[in-house]
């Protein structure tokens, strides 16, 4: 079985990897924690330096860097504009902060490094004091003709140099990222038939030496600034170099961690695996969902060597790879039929059938161990009756996170946040009231990409897709608490998008009701919207344990009170003591459960060092009005303190 469906999918696995990455440009996603600042150039992570500072609500410019906001420009513009007209606009880039209210999803700004050198960023995520940005940074070109190797990843999980899990499996695909490694143009796909995918491709060859043991990986493909190549099975585990030679000319040999297994899921938009049916090899979608107990095939690279097949030329007879492995689905072993070759050089497929105590959503996560080392965490749609995923708690189904034939969807949420941060006087507790109303096409912008009862991994490279977004006239929206006296909300000065601070006492520990009332505009009708908090409110009843976090062991989060039916998110994230990379985790459970351990396998792909550990009481209300598809309320009552991760 797992034969016939390598040669239906295997290929298209490769296609489907293409990053888009630029010459001579720096393209990454960053999550950063409060009081963290970035390096547009380099795209590392720190506690201070670099060009931007994230102090939990504003973003400042570091140094001589400069910033100019330009606003809910969209996705389209952001992606299509030529550079030219970011280095146009950057002209009026200025060392002012950019106020709270402006740094928003979607929200988009240029910027001018400390190294003179000019920047587009996008914030994909602004919540509970994380920020999640996307940029890209226009760099001046190396001399021509002399290749650069910038960095070495496995071609599927994309995990950075740093994070415990990086490293290149012997028999495995591998991209390779740099400048000037090949003829310019986009890549072409070489055919792994006989007499197999080649050693030297438009000019180009990779050699690469560990242990005084030197092999060249056979191509895929190559560009300019990528290619993607094959870990001959004979190369040993160790530190090595790689080098690339273009038409005579060779690279400075760059560093290579080669491990004996480092499984890499593929997948696509915001980490979705690409996984198929066992007969009917269709691919898994939001629209498409796997059902428990079902058989299904996932694709990845990274397994371990596989001296048995050919690291060159396709086989019709592929063998397995005997490197211990546990595959978890929403946090639930699952039952491994196949695990190895796919067919294809460097391709692995694992077949396995579902756990039918499988938990259901539309971001289920996926997780491997293999020889001890946790892979990248996907996520999958599983729903008991197959068909179009849903998302308990947002209440949208697979239709609405990826709309067929290019639909609008309007959209609604209003949202009563209170964040409960550390500060040199104990505790801040910040209060809001947020709303936003938009119309998108393409695929949903997810707050959170998980559903309950699982746990995802944040390893920095995973890209960002948002869709295009116009905001609706709703009118005025007005908010009142316990306190029973209204609030106008403020515009913030993006169509559709409001926020308001409350005082300390706008959210009290006794809970008590809350109302949004939208006085009705031309795109969205009059509504009412209203939550009741318990009272008490949530609390993390053993918040010391995110102080020093273990990742040798599970983390044991225990709480109390809280509305009945909610949700509970329990997050940390962590910089890097060496390379001062970012990493974190995010577990989405049933605040039903009064308790949650963080699984081992997960803390153990978060990388050592300094950072936060959070808890988050997530409640949902609803909201109906006139000329939305899909519209809701939330509530968010957050915790965190600083933590070291050991």
């Amino acid at each position: 079985m797992h034969q016939i469906i390598c040669c239906r999918i295997g290929f298209a696995v490769l296609v489907s990897a293409f990053p888009m990455v630029s010459l001579a440009n720096v393209s990454e996603t960053t999550l950063l924690p409060a009081n963290a600042a970035i390096n547009l150039e380099t795209g590392a992570s720190s506690g201070s330096g670099g060009d931007l500072l994230w102090n939990g609500s504003t973003i400042a410019p570091a140094g001589v860097a400069k910033i100019r906001n330009l606003g809910k420009i969209g996705i389209t513009n952001y992606d299509g504009l030529p550079e030219s007209y970011w280095v146009q606009v950057a002209g009026g880039a200025k060392a002012t902060p950019l106020a709270a209210d402006l740094v928003v999803s979607g929200d988009v700004f240029v910027a001018v490094t400390n190294g003179g050198h000019t920047s587009k960023v996008l914030v994909v995520e602004n919540s509970a004091g994380l920020i999640t940005l996307s940029f890209t940074t226009f760099e001046v070109a190396p001399p021509a003709g002399v290749p650069l190797v910038a960095q070495i990843l496995n071609n599927s999980s994309y995990v950075p140099v740093g994070f415990p899990n990086y490293g290149i499996a012997p028999s495995s695909v591998f991209a390779v990222f740099g400048s000037g490694m090949s003829d310019p143009g986009d890549p072409v796909p070489q055919a792994s038939a006989a007499p197999g995918l080649p050693l030297t491709l438009s000019g180009t060859s990779v050699t690469v030496v560990v242990k005084g043991v030197t092999t060249h990986p056979a191509l895929y493909y190559t560009s300019a600034a990528q290619l993607a190549a094959v870990l001959p099975a004979a190369t040993p585990a160790g530190v090595g170099t790689l080098t690339v030679t273009y038409r005579g000319t060779t690279s400075a040999p760059a560093p290579m961690l080669v491990v004996p297994s480092a499984l890499g899921f593929n997948n696509y938009s915001l980490g979705v695996a690409v996984a198929t049916d066992a007969s009917t090899y269709a691919l898994f979608s939001y629209t498409n969902s796997a059902k428990p107990g079902q058989t299904i095939v996932l694709w990845a690279t990274g397994l371990g060597a596989d001296a048995a097949d050919s690291d060159t030329t396709y086989t019709t007879s592929p063998h397995s790879v005997n490197t211990p492995l546990q595959i978890y689905i929403g946090e639930v072993p699952a039952k491994i039929l196949y695990q190895g070759a796919s067919g294809y050089p460097g391709v692995n497929q694992i077949d396995l059938v579902i756990p039918k105590s499988a938990p259901t959503g539309c971001w289920i996560p996926v997780a491997a161990v293999s020889g001890g080392v946790v892979s990248n965490v996907v996520t999958l749609s599983i729903n008991n009756g197959g068909g179009a995923c849903v998302d308990a708690p947002s209440g949208i189904n697979g239709n609405q996170i990826l709309p067929p034939n290019g639909k609008a969807v309007r959209t609604g949420l209003v949202s009563l946040v209170q964040t409960n941060s550390p500060s040199k006087n104990g505790v801040t507790i910040t209060n809001s009231a947020n709303a936003a109303f938009e119309q998108y096409t393409g695929l949903y912008p997810s707050r959170n990409p998980v559903s309950p009862g699982g746990c995802v991994l944040i390893q920095g490279l995973t890209p960002a897709f948002l869709p295009n977004i116009a905001g609706l006239d709703t009118g005025a929206i007005t908010f009142t608490g316990p306190d029973g006296v209204p609030v106008t909300l403020k515009s913030q000065g993006i169509k559709g998008a409001f926020y308001s601070l409350l005082p300390a006492a706008g959210l009290p520990q006794s809970g008590g009701t809350f109302t949004f009332k939208g006085a009705g505009g031309t795109d969205v009708g009059a509504f009412t919207s209203t939550v009741t908090l318990s009272n008490p409110l949530m609390t993390w009843t053993n918040s010391a344990v995110g102080a020093t976090v273990d990742r040798s062991q599970g983390l044991h989060v225990t709480w109390s009170g809280g509305n009945p039916g909610s949700y509970v998110f329990v997050t940390g994230t962590s910089t890097s003591n060496t390379l001062g990379v970012l990493g974190g985790y995010s577990c989405l459970v049933s605040a039903d459960d009064g308790q949650f351990t963080v699984p081992q396998y997960i803390l153990s792909g978060v990388p050592a060092g300094k950072g936060g550990a959070g808890f988050q009481n997530y409640i949902p209300f609803p909201l109906a009005a006139r000329g939305l598809d899909t519209a809701g309320g939330i509530a968010d009552i957050s915790h965190s303190v600083a933590a070291v991760f050991q």
